[in-house]
């Protein structure tokens, strides 16, 4: 294949909305979704998890070049230079970083001359020292708080394994901040529960922890992959009034017997169907999953 025919189609000018692909439809009540939506989930797809899969070598620092994303999805869209400038610019939690392959030209006129990186979320293996800011012991910066976002569906299993685990990302995601305070990045706004966490001890214990550029709070969870439950400082629900279920590493309370829930949206395992089984606090309609 001659190398111009494995290059993404990105045209410097953007063709009339009219006469681009409008996209499929998604989301709740099947309402369509809008290119830059298109756009963006592709980006986050290929860049986090299909780069391998697609003959995009990533470096060190996890970019990409523009000019190079080929994959399916991205190249049935046909998007513009300005297209993917407006998506990282615009995305609310700053999924993205693009900037000029060369220093010395800080406006390249052409997707040649740009390299695009996922900020975090990668399941591929990449070189944290490379792509993300070491949290340290000490340092002034060190954040005062530290929470998880997770579900009613996955505290049991969450308890079962011992803590919280990376799963099928390279890392446990988490805020500095909850979505009450302002929180656009390490936590979905749909999250239940609010396991708060205690960074300080987790860092005496030797456990790594990492910020994004978009000020995700990472860690790959210690010895095991398991962020383990001694660290949870304080547990409790965004969405019911149950108190605190956690607090200083030991179980104060479980969740009620009578609870129902089901496994957010996005989140659920292959093969369930919307809508199934619901559970109460300790099955969960065997819908398990750890966030």
């Amino acid at each position: 294949m001659a190398s111009h025919e494995a290059r993404i189609h990105l045209q410097d000018e953007a063709a009339p909305r009219s006469s681009r692909p409008s996209g499929r439809r998604g989301g709740r009540g099947g309402r369509p979704e809008g290119r830059e939506v298109q756009l963006s989930k592709a980006l986050s797809r290929l860049l986090r998890h299909q780069a391998e899969n697609a003959g995009i070598k990533l470096d060190e620092e996890g970019f990409a070049p523009l000019d190079r994303l080929s994959w399916g999805p991205i190249k049935s869209l046909s998007p513009s230079l300005q297209e993917v400038k407006d998506v990282v610019e615009t995305n609310a939690k700053k999924r993205f970083t693009l900037r000029p392959a060369d220093p010395l030209a800080p406006e390249p006129p052409s997707a040649a001359g740009y390299l695009i990186r996922a900020n975090q979320g990668h399941s591929l293996k990449v070189d944290e020292a490379a792509l993300f800011e070491p949290i340290l012991l000490g340092a002034a910066d060190l954040p005062g708080k530290v929470v998880h976002g997770t579900y009613f569906a996955f505290w049991k299993a969450i308890l079962e394994s011992g803590g919280l685990k990376p799963m099928s990302r390279g890392h446990i995601h988490c805020s500095d901040r909850t979505p009450e305070e302002g929180a656009v990045s390490g936590m979905r706004r749909d999250a239940e529960l609010l396991v708060e966490i205690d960074i300080e001890a987790s860092l005496k214990d030797g456990v790594t922890w990492w910020r994004s550029d978009n000020g995700v709070i990472l860690t790959d969870g210690g010895e095991g992959g398991v962020l383990e439950t001694k660290y949870f400082k304080m547990v409790t629900s965004r969405t019911a009034d149950l108190g605190v279920l956690w607090e200083d590493g030991v179980k104060i309370a479980d969740l009620p017997a009578d609870l129902k829930f089901r496994a957010p949206e996005g989140k659920r395992p292959e093969g369930k169907r919307p809508g199934g089984r619901r559970g109460g606090g300790g099955g969960g309609g065997g819908r398990h999953r750890r966030s």
